[in-house]
């Protein structure tokens, strides 16, 4: 079958009846990957050429594998003569070769210093993983390995040494720098431009057993069946995550993934319960609240009229007909949302200190502590382009690179100008959708029939529209978007596999960061901000005037769009991540008739759903995007945290559940950290709570009014007034011919009702300064940025002391690290002794 020695490639072996196989034919050799192919000698004449090509590719590429010593057995697919599956094994001095090659830490020692014991260690065994089921992981001290000194290592059992997740990334690391052709004197190689051009149709490494039944081979751990039961499985949804065991499994990129949403997870308990406090006080006082109490009085809100809210065709209305809606909006907007908006200000900075602190103890624990500067390996894309030579600054010494720093600038460059131009193109989509909710304002305005007018506003009935619009544009955008971003991200070319996750994270937060909240970001900072006055209104293109906020104030809408977006988000990703893997998998079982058949594990593998090669990164990116919400716009929405913990607790299971029964098991990587993801985080909270408790909420004008203006009106501290305070008054004779409502209600009498009431600070008709904007207007702007200066101070002065409080790197951790770096250079002193011992001792041959 290839043109090789037969007696360094095992020929094309029958399906031996072992289902639950881990092992070549022999049944000694792991198998630590598999390559899948279609046998293209039964097809079309007219496409020969191409398939030839790709044999060829393939017997080149398998024969650039055994060079390095890997061992391959052939397998025919049981369901489908046409696939042939490449088990691959990698054999001990293989293992010792690469382990070297790639710094990976081996164990020395066993960790002597006991970990102290935590109070709560009693209550958390409660919520802990069965440890007759999943036993405590052994703690060692760790050293690069090296073949010379390997006799220091601690081997217990040769083939336990490299786990299997080690095995599979050796086995990686080779796969991706394998040649598979020469042409013109240029060398290809990387199993990634054969899969990407179809010369395989898949690779991955096995899992060890089916997910709900046990394997009753004595050689297989069953760990894909203990996470199933101990984490994946409904009914262990209380239970803590298997941190250790899912870093073993899949490799400590998904591991600290799962480590930092469950960190998230349960930061989010605190905001929830004290959101959801504040929800029910503002629910429990709605009725009580002073100012929904005077827009409901009949005497007060009911005398109050107010001026129509679009031209020509709205007319006149009494302020109490919002009576429901400002009692809705006292809910979200009450003294307590200013108590909240500082404790998340808090939040975040407890939130990302306490996780740095946690994620140095996972980095000493997995042994990535050192990785990005001892194991990070260039891409084979970027070797494969290094024609260009040039000085390496460092060395001194002539290497080749990919591009010149012209071409490099042109690259970067082109990157960033796509991305301007989708953010602008985003930014076109919501002026669009501006203009929707202007133009439909004034059709609902005029058209909303009188039933439904008691329970949605013209302005409410704008909102959830646009809403709904608005996802819609999103959902459509992120789709386009994210084919051009990994296109850019390509044509960029960075160096290594961190650089270039990095550089497509940024570029896909930045358009998901306007896409997602552009439209909050309008309602929060800019709707009802410039409107002008019912005398001189300001108008967008010239045409439609420009929309006002409800009369309780626009944090209600702000509300209406964080709920659909956030609702609606969610249960696209569920659909997305759940529903149409589940239901691939299903039809493929149909199809193939896999139940009929007795099928090899690595067939059983091959039906399921490849997690891809930016699996992870859409995970991050969802929950980087709710943790955008939950603190940029908290304040309009206290249960914004309650219901992001609610859909974490479900992601976390629901993630678990499909990495582990619906997708092939991914090739495990190493990871330092969260990546580009931390410092996103950082940027995300500099900017949350104040801005937005600022500029949206009315808690500002009414603390103002409280505190200053109402002494002088009542002589003591007090709310009341303030409704009639906040709107100024307009005379009806100033209406131009253009603005003047062509039609008036049965209960207004042209001759006494002269003026009517309008949202804003300016002083009243016949004042001087008629129109123009009132001291009051001035005091609210010098308290909201007063209050944005004072917080942010407050914010960061927190940051500082928790900062230096709370060290980066635990106490228990650091003498740990201590322990290791001295054993390791007492290791390394006494393996140069006995080196120089035994050269001393070697005979003289002359």
């Amino acid at each position: 079958m290839y043109n090789i020695m037969e007696e360094e490639y095992d020929c094309e072996k029958e399906f031996n009846n072992d289902p639950g196989s881990l092992f070549f034919n022999d049944g000694e050799r792991r198998i630590d990957f598999v390559l899948v192919y279609e046998d293209e000698d039964t097809k079309d004449f007219e496409k020969r050429h191409q398939f030839q090509r790709r044999k060829r590719q393939r017997q080149y590429f398998e024969e650039s594998l055994m060079n390095t010593g890997l061992e391959l057995e052939a397998t025919k697919s049981v369901l489908n003569e046409k696939v042939v599956f490449v088990k691959g094994h990698t054999p001990w001095e293989v293992l010792c070769t690469y382990a070297e090659v790639m710094h990976i830490k081996m164990p020395i020692q066993l960790n002597d210093l006991k970990s102290k014991t935590s109070a709560f260690n009693c209550f958390t065994k409660l919520f802990s993983p069965s440890e007759d089921l999943i036993h405590p992981e052994t703690e060692y001290f760790t050293a690069p390995f090296e073949k010379e000194r390997i006799s220091q290592f601690y081997i217990k059992d040769r083939e336990q040494f490299f786990t299997p997740s080690m095995r599979c990334r050796i086995a990686s690391y080779i796969l991706t720098r394998a040649d598979y052709e020469m042409r013109d004197n240029v060398r290809r190689f990387g199993i990634s431009k054969l899969l990407d051009s179809g010369v395989y149709k898949a690779v991955y490494p096995l899992h060890d057993c089916r997910f709900n039944v046990k394997s009753e081979d004595q050689k297989c751990p069953n760990e894909r069946y203990l996470l199933y039961k101990e984490w994946a499985h409904p009914r262990s949804f209380y239970k803590l995550q298997p941190l250790d065991l899912i870093r073993k499994y899949y490799g400590e990129k998904v591991g600290i993934y799962f480590a930092w949403l469950a960190f998230y997870t349960k930061m989010l308990a605190f905001a929830a319960v004290v959101g959801l406090g504040c929800f029910i006080f503002g629910y429990q006082t709605k009725e009580a609240s002073t100012w929904s109490k005077e827009v409901c009085d009949p005497q007060i809100g009911g005398s109050i009229i107010m001026c129509p809210q679009c031209d020509r065709e709205c007319t006149y209305w009494r302020l109490n007909s919002t009576c429901e809606s400002s009692k809705n909006l006292c809910i979200f907007d009450n003294f307590s949302t200013l108590v909240f908006a500082v404790f998340m200000a808090v939040w975040v900075t407890l939130f990302l200190e306490f996780w740095k602190r946690y994620q140095a103890e996972l980095e000493y624990e997995w042994d990535t502590d050192e990785f990005l500067e001892q194991e990070e390996q260039t891409r084979p894309e970027y070797e494969a382009k290094c024609i260009h030579k040039r000085v390496n600054p460092a060395t001194q010494d002539i290497e080749l690179v990919p591009y010149s720093n012209c071409g490099k600038c042109m690259r970067v460059s082109c990157g960033i100008g796509t991305v301007l131009f989708w953010v602008l193109l985003v930014i076109a989509s919501v002026v669009g959708v501006i203009v929707y909710r202007l133009a439909v304002f004034f059709a609902f305005s005029v058209c909303l029939l009188e039933p439904f007018r008691e329970y949605v506003t013209p302005q409410m009935a704008t909102s959830v529209t646009a809403s709904i619009i608005s996802f819609v544009i999103i959902m459509i955008l992120n789709t386009v978007y994210e084919k051009v971003a990994i296109w850019i991200t390509d044509f960029e070319l960075p160096r290594t596999k961190t650089d270039y996750e990095n550089s497509l994270t940024l570029k896909m937060f930045l358009f998901q960061f306007v896409n997602y909240y552009s439209s909050c970001f309008y309602i929060a900072f800019f709707k009802g901000k410039i409107v002008g006055y019912p005398g001189d209104p300001v108008y967008w293109l010239g045409k439609y005037r420009n929309e006002e906020c409800d009369p309780g104030g626009c944090l209600i809408e702000l509300t209406t769009q964080l709920t659909i977006i956030m609702g609606g988000k969610a249960v696209w990703n569920n659909i997305q991540e759940v529903l149409v893997p589940w239901i691939k998998n299903l039809i493929g079982r149909c199809t193939t008739k896999a139940h009929e058949k007795v099928t090899p594990r690595w067939e059983q593998d091959y039906q399921l759903q490849p997690l891809g090669k930016l699996g992870l990164f859409y995970e991050y990116l969802e929950m980087v995007i709710q943790f955008g919400f939950v603190t940029l716009f908290v304040a309009s929405f206290p249960l914004a945290p309650l219901l992001a913990l609610v859909n974490n607790l479900f992601e976390i299971r629901v993630d678990a559940w499909k990495i582990t029964t619906q997708f092939r098991r991914v090739m495990p990587e190493k990871a330092q950290d969260i990546g580009a993801w931390q410092p996103i985080l950082q940027g995300v909270a500099i900017l949350a709570v104040a801005m937005i408790i600022a500029f949206t909420s009315d808690m500002i004008p009414r603390l103002v009014y409280y505190w200053a203006f109402s002494v002088y009106l009542y002589g003591n501290h007090t709310m009341e007034g303030y409704i009639n305070n906040t709107l100024s008054i307009f005379n009806i004779s100033d209406f131009s011919n253009d603005s003047k409502p062509l039609r008036h209600p049965v209960w207004f009498d042209s001759e006494r009702d002269t003026t009517c009431r309008y949202r804003d600070f300016r002083y009243p008709p016949g004042h001087p300064r008629q129109y123009e904007y009132s001291n009051y207007y001035w005091h609210v702007i010098a308290a909201k940025l007063a209050f944005i200066i004072v917080l942010t101070h407050v914010v960061y002065l927190a940051k500082s002391i928790l900062s230096y409080i709370i060290p980066d790197v635990p106490a228990v951790v650091k003498q740990q690290m201590k322990r290791e770096n001295y054993l390791t250079q007492k290791w390394l002193h006494e393996s140069q002794l006995n080196l120089k011992k035994h050269v001393g001792c070697t005979p003289d041959l002359e």
